[in-house]
């Protein structure tokens, strides 16, 4: 029993390692620069990593967050009245702040998606700002989306409206479900540190509205 329970004991212990081993895999590979590769692998890597492993450099940004951003839902009803926008990110953040030990953590299904939303390569972003303008001063081309961003902006635009259904399910009156529901990104830039005592200074405020999604579509 002592050599069988020892064998048992291994092999548990490698294919633990194993995918312990194939996690940390995808999520470096997740993060690699932009190639064929990972264009074609990146439904299966995004599947594997979201909502929950879903990797950034946050933590080790060179500055601190000059943004707040989340999102607010509007949904349309079956009498085909349109309700208006209710905040889905507030609660979640005064949910997440009313617990420090275990906090929720659905607040980042909506703060993820977000980041999707907005994310590219390095390079990609240089060059897009870079060249917005040629030497003779004539505006060049923008540079097109990748197939890579195109389904990584498609995917974005459902996790979210997905979500907001969730949030604004029954804000119809007589308690009938939405058939619609269109979800609107806010990103309000604060105001700098050095102004901080500054009362005159104000945050700017970016609205980005995601397309109207069908409800049977989202479910």
């Amino acid at each position: 029993m002592t050599v069988r329970h020892r064998r048992i004991q291994r092999a548990a212990l490698l294919a633990g390692a194993a995918l312990l081993g194939a996690h940390f895999s995808i999520a470096a590979f997740s993060q690699a620069p932009l190639s064929p590769a990972k264009i074609q692998l990146h439904a299966v890597i995004s599947g594997y990593l979201e909502p929950y492993f879903t990797q950034n450099w946050s933590l080790f940004a060179p500055e601190p967050v000059k943004d707040n951003q989340g999102i607010v839902a509007r949904a349309k009803c079956a009498d085909g009245s349109v309700t208006d926008f209710y905040d889905v990110t507030a609660p979640l953040i005064k949910e997440t702040q009313s617990d420090r030990f275990f906090p929720s953590r659905t607040v980042r299904l909506v703060s993820n998606g977000i980041q999707q939303l907005n994310d590219s390569d390095d390079l990609l972003l240089r060059l897009r700002q870079n060249d917005s303008e040629t030497k003779d001063g004539k505006r060049d081309r923008p540079i097109p989306l990748t197939p890579y961003e195109k389904r990584q902006h498609e995917e974005a635009e459902w996790s979210l409206s997905r979500f907001a259904l969730t949030q604004v399910n029954n804000v119809c009156a007589g308690g009938a479900r939405p058939t619609a529901v269109q979800a609107r990104m806010y990103v309000e830039k604060l105001p700098p540190w050095s102004q901080r005592n500054n009362s005159a200074a104000k945050s700017k405020l970016d609205l980005y509205d995601l397309p109207w999604k069908k409800a049977v579509e989202l479910q």
